[in-house]
């Protein structure tokens, strides 16, 4: 029987078949499930609005729902173009990649998100040089050619004119927990709207930490005309100088590769390593032979007879030893 909870299960179908698409895209796709379980119930009459209320309080609802399996249904705005996207975290589940395919992608990401002067791209060259230096020797570089282009071609990646990789829309929106769990140093957040950011513009001013999506500084700066956070004078255009690019302007291409540094956990262990010496038998002893060397020679000293000299050194060790045992008993 066809009820209007069918509303929510034929919205949730939809959005995992497409993964990431944009916000008015979901809300005609919502108004044709609507439409779809009228005609299928006459008994039924699920109102569509196409008031913003009226969506966000359908989204809210379909989250309180994604939330018993830890999942959200979330918006994000492009970060070229400034479109809302809206996207499922399961869509990145549902991958057809193989355990050496995704190896190479999260490799490619690493070196993206690694990249100096908060340029968050890597070259070509250097994303077909990434396979053998994970582990993948198997793969060739024609075979890692063809993977890239269906990173890109499926939405993962973008590829610039100049043979720069970046991170799209969808990986921004799918990965965030995944880069934020593991590139939390790395992440950069747009001042004004607090989104995730890989492009825009930075604030001139040193030590200022203004960041600024192109759409967001296009909007802000139409009211102002200075640094939200230090106040200093800003151009009008986001390319003009002495504005900062963040993204491929920013791109240096020095060829280094780099590596996620040492955990604090890890640092912590190595610190905890050097305390094991202090099982070694107590230092006592060696100053308990050093006695008995002290009174060997002053008996020498004193000429006693030879029997007497060895009774007494066979006395001074016993004694000697016996008096660290009973302090580390106690």
């Amino acid at each position: 029987m066809v009820s209007s909870g069918d509303v929510d299960r034929l919205f949730l179908q939809a959005i995992l078949s497409r993964g990431v698409m944009s916000s008015q895209l979901a809300q005609v796709i919502w108004g044709k499930c609507i439409k779809a379980v009228n005609e299928s119930n006459d008994a039924l009459n699920v109102r569509h609005s196409k008031e913003k209320d009226a969506w966000e309080g359908f989204v809210s609802k379909i989250n309180k729902s994604l939330d018993k399996l830890d999942l959200e249904f979330r918006a994000l705005h492009d970060e070229s173009s400034g479109k809302e996207i809206k996207g499922d975290e399961i869509a990145q589940l549902a991958t057809e990649y193989t355990p050496a395919e995704i190896t190479f992608f999260k490799a490619i990401v690493e070196q993206i998100m690694l990249a100096p002067r908060e340029a968050y791209v890597i070259s070509d060259m250097a994303a077909l040089r990434e396979p053998a230096l994970v582990g993948l020797t198997s793969m060739t570089k024609m075979q890692a050619e063809v993977i890239l282009t269906s990173f890109v071609q499926k939405g993962w990646l973008l590829r610039s004119k100049a043979g720069h990789y970046s991170l799209s829309t969808r990986s921004l929106l799918e990965l965030l927990p995944y880069l934020k769990s593991n590139y939390p140093d790395e992440i950069l957040e747009c001042t004004i709207c607090l989104d995730i950011m890989t492009r825009g513009i930075a604030c001139h001013t040193v030590n200022c930490k203004t960041r600024l999506h192109f759409h967001c500084f296009a909007n802000y700066r139409r009211r102002h005309d200075t640094c939200p956070s230090c106040s200093t004078a800003w151009p009008r255009g986001a390319k003009d100088k002495p504005l900062l690019p963040v993204g491929e302007g920013a791109y240096a291409g020095d060829g280094r590769r780099r590596t996620r540094t040492i955990t604090p956990s890890d640092e912590e262990d190595t610190e905890e390593e050097p305390e094991q010496p202090s099982q070694d038998p107590p230092p006592p002893k060696k100053a308990a032979r050093g006695n008995v060397k002290k009174e060997q020679r002053r008996e020498a000293d004193m000429e006693v007879d030879n029997e007497e000299d060895e009774e007494d050194i066979q006395q001074a060790p016993t004694q000697a030893t016996q008096r660290p045992r009973r302090s580390t008993r106690r």
